[in-house]
């Protein structure tokens, strides 16, 4: 596994550009893991509490100033039981809640049955090297009408990738 490194200090006017600055530049902000999680397993939820999608990943940070960037890619599906359903999905950090990538998601105010992807994106400071679980749930804007995740099993992605600081 690589070694996160250090951004080296300012380069100022008149200094001598050296083989070691360009070496530490290239190995500040670099990409040092990436961790990924995918399921196919339907989970449907009608009430407005969150739930969790079964899609989950943890990574396990070097130094607890790096950051984590999260990408998601959830599958979704409102049915057409209730003109007022839509599809919220958040992001934890554990058991914290810290991002929300989806409010509302394919409502129409319509009883419609839609199906759609949910895509999201979120740089996290985690502040620690223990192993950090990342997961999504879901709910429904409206009570008494289902929204799913993996609708059918259509798979879901979660992609976790350290960034050195």
């Amino acid at each position: 596994m690589a070694t996160p490194t250090n951004l080296p200090a300012a380069q100022t006017t008149g200094n001598v550009l050296t083989a070691a600055y360009m070496n530490d530049l290239r190995g500040a902000f670099r990409i040092l893991q990436v961790v990924t999680g995918t399921t196919t397993t339907t989970v449907s939820n009608s009430t407005t509490t969150h739930s969790d999608t079964n899609l989950t990943a943890t990574i396990t940070p070097q130094a607890d100033t790096n950051k984590i960037l999260v990408f998601v890619t959830q599958a979704v599906n409102k049915t057409n039981a209730n003109s007022q359903n839509g599809v919220n999905i958040r992001l934890l950090r554990g058991a914290t809640a810290v991002n929300t990538f989806s409010l509302l998601s394919l409502y129409t105010g319509t009883a419609l049955d839609m199906w759609g992807q949910v895509f999201g994106m979120y740089l996290d400071s985690p502040a620690t090297t223990s192993a950090t679980t990342y997961k999504t749930q879901i709910a429904n804007y409206s009570p008494s009408a289902a929204v799913s995740a993996q609708p059918t099993s259509s798979p879901s992605t979660i992609i976790l990738m350290e960034v050195s600081a």
